[in-house]
């Protein structure tokens, strides 16, 4: 049974435009007018306020300065490596004025994982954030990477003399003369469904991350879908009620290489007439002072955040309750628990999950508009436009409030993963994604994500293929096997735990001397830190085992492991 979105009719979506045309220029009947000096972007640290003329003049100066200095033209790749900047918009928008694509990495990557970033994308050129310049440097050595195509974002801080900067590329790029400057980059009708935008890394089951190749109109759609479920730009009810306003302000403080940052926090955001303060790192105590101090009224979060908020004793110092009207969470479900103390944390507010992937680019359910606060553990209804059913272990398909695979369609769909027709052919089919998680959909069209079919971790929001760890642990000279796990954490949704056969030579050592055994872990958990970024990390330990459980075909039986991890967890818990 194939289930509809019962919320809004899908409006028309313009198949000709890129996403900066659309973002600066489009006229749609979801998209409210700004208000006379409400700014597009607030730097969170300075207060500075940046409207749509200086982002529209930045981006046409680095469009040109960027032909003109390094020949960024069609299909090129540019990767930014940053943390959230105030001209991070600006970059992605001046590739694609020039038919490029961007490809966004989490900033606190090892050299290793840039590595594979710049390997894939086969990226033409680097915009980097100063404080991650030296694993750009030692990445760049690795793959020779011309050092010369590494750009830096400015910041506060002086930047080494002998790195080009943005401002600098802006500034030579305002001075070419009109006749000499780039031509932008136009879209036959229908061409924006191929056009691609963005190359963004979903982790797979093999270990290696994916490149999900996302076209113009599917972030143009989504954003659509969004604001059309949210019923923005509608004088549905009294405008106090109202989820989103033209001249509300949002915190930025989700990563914008991360699809939902990406998608929805910059994106959407600005769609929607509001402002957006820019925030380059999380820090919870900074983000409740930025929230009074900029009188923030939209918090879109994940779950880490969310525990934060009803557990820091630092939220009792601060009167949310007159600033935050509207909260909305996603990557990762929110426990009943945490729900409960949120709604009462904030009982006025707006509070509510969203549903979505990387291959759906974000969003393909949300808490309906009718409701002010979400149905605890749902995932909320489909979003216009998409469809959805639930298919059994047994190819079937389900019925109301009956569980298996949630398959989706939805006009914001990905291409395909890039150069991987394999994993391809696995999830997309027919126009539908697999998405790999078990759900089921109750008569009123919630949704409700029961459990991960696929090995894939969810920690922080962000995804984590268990094989990609397991191949890292392979490295440490004291491991003969590895299967490594997912198990529940309030604060992260899931933390990673590995499960170590020991090499005869180790093992020997640890039945010598008991001692040894902490040594070993303790280098175990060190040498996946050394290589991998943070939330990668082994926070849920290391257990040593006599063998890795193995189905007859020889695949690793990661649930009957996942089970003794939660045993072993509860237990340490009690004592």
């Amino acid at each position: 049974m194939d289930i509809y979105s019962p919320s809004a009719p899908l409006p028309s979506i313009p198949d000709d435009l890129t996403v900066p045309q659309f973002i600066f220029d489009a006229v749609h009947e979801c998209r409210p007018g700004r208000k006379p000096g409400v700014p597009w972007l607030i730097e969170d640290e300075t207060g500075r306020a940046i409207g749509e003329e200086e982002l529209r003049r930045r981006t046409t100066g680095l469009a040109n300065g960027l032909r003109s200095r390094f020949g960024i033209g069609e299909n090129d790749v540019v990767l930014i490596f940053s943390r959230n900047h105030v001209d991070y918009a600006v970059a992605i928008w001046a590739v694609h004025c020039l038919g490029g694509v961007i490809s966004g990495a989490n900033p606190e990557f090892s050299s290793n994982e840039l590595v594979y970033q710049l390997e894939q994308t086969k990226a033409a050129l680097m915009i980097v954030h100063p404080d991650a310049l030296d694993t750009a440097r030692s990445a760049a050595r690795a793959t020779k990477f011309p050092s010369d195509k590494i750009v830096l974002l400015n910041t506060g801080t002086s930047s080494p003399g002998n790195v080009l900067t943005v401002n600098t590329l802006i500034q030579q790029g305002l001075s070419i003369p009109k006749d000499q400057a780039f031509v932008e980059r136009r879209l036959r009708p229908g061409e924006a469904k191929t056009k691609l935008a963005f190359l963004s890394f979903s982790s797979g089951t093999t270990g290696k991350p994916k490149a999900v190749a996302i076209p113009h109109y599917a972030l143009i759609a989504n954003v659509i879908q969004i604001a059309a479920h949210n019923n923005v730009n509608k004088d549905y009810c009294d405008l106090n009620d109202q989820r989103y306003r033209p001249g509300d302000v949002a915190i930025g403080v989700l990563p914008f290489y991360h699809i939902y940052g990406l998608v929805i926090n910059l994106h959407y955001i600005l769609f929607c007439a509001m402002s957006l303060v820019v925030v380059p790192k999380f820090n919870f105590v900074q983000m409740l002072n930025s929230i009074v101090r900029h009188r923030i009224s939209h918090l879109l979060l994940v779950p880490p955040h969310i525990v934060l908020l009803c557990k820091h004793p630092a939220v009792k110092n601060y009167d949310l309750r007159r600033y935050v009207r509207m909260i909305m969470c996603g990557a990762a479900p929110l426990s009943h628990e945490v729900n409960q103390q949120l709604f009462e944390l904030l009982p006025d507010a707006h509070i509510g999950q969203a549903y979505g992937m990387t291959e759906t680019c974000t969003a393909t359910s949300m808490w309906p508009i009718a409701q002010k606060r979400g149905t605890s553990g749902s995932a909320g209804q489909l979003l216009p436009g998409t469809v959805a059913r639930i298919v059994k272990s047994d190819g079937s398909l389900a019925g109301y409030d009956e569980a298996g695979e949630l398959h989706i369609k939805t006009p914001s769909v990905a291409l395909c993963y890039a150069n991987n027709a394999e994993a391809t052919k696995e999830t997309f089919i027919d126009g539908w994604v697999r998405t790999g998680d078990e759900a089921k959909i109750d008569r009123n069209g919630e949704i409700w994500i029961l459990d991960r079919l696929k090995e894939i971790m969810k920690v922080k929001g962000f995804q984590v293929a268990p094989a990609e760890l397991e191949g890292c642990l392979l490295d440490h000279s004291d491991v003969s096997s590895a299967c490594v796990v997912g198990v529940p954490d309030d604060y992260s949704g899931e933390i990673p735990m590995a499960f170590i056969v020991l090499t005869a030579d180790a093992a020997r050592r640890v039945k010598e001397d008991p001692r040894a055994a902490a040594k070993i872990k303790a280098s175990i958990i060190q040498h996946v830190a050394d290589n991998k970024v943070s939330y990668k990390h082994l926070a849920g330990g290391v257990e040593f085992i006599p063998v890795i459980p193995i189905s007859p075909s020889g695949k690793l039986l990661r649930r009957v492991l996942r089970e003794e991890a939660k045993r072993l967890r509860k237990t340490r818990s009690k004592l």
